[in-house]
């Protein structure tokens, strides 16, 4: 095949690119470029650790050069795609208003879904290269059941990616490939080293963005209160947005017992903490789903994730109208609205959406 390989400058998208050249396919390494002309200041940037293990910062360039270095070495040609404008649109729009909200999205969710998966082989197409499929190096397994195409686990569960992809659609999940699903990633590290790849052992990427997220956020301090499940006044706060629910470090109040952010209150501009055992819940709602098996039944049982990191837990799933209820079997620590929950049936990816309500 004629294949279209989505290249971070990573080792995971380096030796998808060069297996898949191995096996004999024509192979097209790609790159979006997402960063654009932001006007981050560079003393800002002097400031921060050359390597700053995220997606999404100003020295994308050096990323990019990488991945052409590592085209040049697999011997297959390059293209970098400029994707700024998409991703400012639909991905760091979202990331502002969820945030400012008081939530707390998962920008990679729908950068997969919307920008890696989409804009970038349209862009590709749109310009002339055809291909038959598109790469990327993601540990996740995609098969073809009868006349529908399944998302799976990926077999190692401490690299399973799956919980990124819920949102892809079949006709997207009929165009990809991902060849890493089936390995460890200590397995593509050696492979990179046999065959002298350059980024063998280049660090993963931890976060999406460099820095601190006031910076893409572009919002003035907003004082308010930080209270207790009373109403009690305990501190101030100078923004909802620099708290996420469960966070303990960096509360700023004084205590004999460690007091987690339990709720996020945009409408009164307050943060309340309280004590570990208050942020254990078992229900949530969410909404805005996307279904890769499409349910038979209003009531199910299956297993769900609320976290990428999490091993998938058992719940049982109501479908009301447009959204779910999900109760889990045990306790959970710290739902966050704003973040996505993901259904499995053991290995295979159901769907997933958005949790609005805790």
């Amino acid at each position: 095949m004629k294949i279209l390989v989505g290249m971070s400058g990573g080792v995971d998208s380096s030796v998808t690119a060069l297996l898949l050249k191995q096996q004999g396919h024509e192979v097209i390494g790609a790159t979006m470029a997402i960063w654009g002309e932001r006007g981050v200041k560079e003393q800002l940037k002097d400031k921060l650790p050359k390597r700053h293990g995220a997606c999404f910062g100003p020295d994308e360039k050096e990323d990019i050069e990488g991945a052409r270095k590592i085209a040049e070495e697999i011997g297959i040609p390059f293209y970098v795609f400029d994707c700024a404008k998409q991703y400012e649109e639909i991905v760091l729009e979202n990331f502002k208003k969820e945030y400012l909200s008081g939530h707390t999205p998962n920008p990679c969710i729908w950068c997969n879904s919307l920008i890696k998966f989409d804009v970038l082989p349209r862009l590709a197409k749109a310009n002339g290269i055809d291909f038959d499929k598109f790469a990327t190096g993601h540990y996740a397994r995609i098969e073809k059941i009868n006349d529908r195409y399944v998302l799976k686990r990926g077999i190692n569960p401490k690299k399973d990616q799956s919980y990124f992809l819920y949102r892809l659609k079949q006709e997207q999940l009929a165009n990809i490939y991902l060849p890493l699903g089936d390995k460890t990633k200590d397995e593509i590290r050696s492979i990179a080293k046999d065959n002298g790849l350059t980024v063998a052992e280049k660090p993963d990427s931890q976060d999406f963005y460099y820095g601190d997220y006031n910076e893409l956020l572009g919002v003035e301090e907003k004082e308010g209160n930080i209270v207790n499940l009373d109403g009690k006044i305990l501190g101030m706060h100078k923004g909802i947005w620099n708290y996420t629910i469960g966070q303990r470090k960096g509360v700023g109040v004084s205590s004999t017992e460690p007091l987690y952010v339990l709720e996020l209150r945009k409408e009164t501009n307050e943060v309340v903490i309280g004590p570990k055992d208050k942020t254990m819940k078992d229900i949530l709602k969410a909404s805005n789903l996307n279904w890769i098996i499409p349910p038979t039944n209003n009531k199910f049982s299956a297993q769900a994730k609320i976290r990428s990191t999490q091993q998938p837990t058992g719940v049982d799933v109501e479908i009301n109208g447009e959204d779910i209820i999900v109760k889990f079997d045990d306790m959970q620590k710290s739902i966050a609205i704003g973040q996505s929950v993901v259904l499995y049936d053991n290995d295979t990816v159901l769907g997933g959406g958005v949790i609005t309500e805790v």
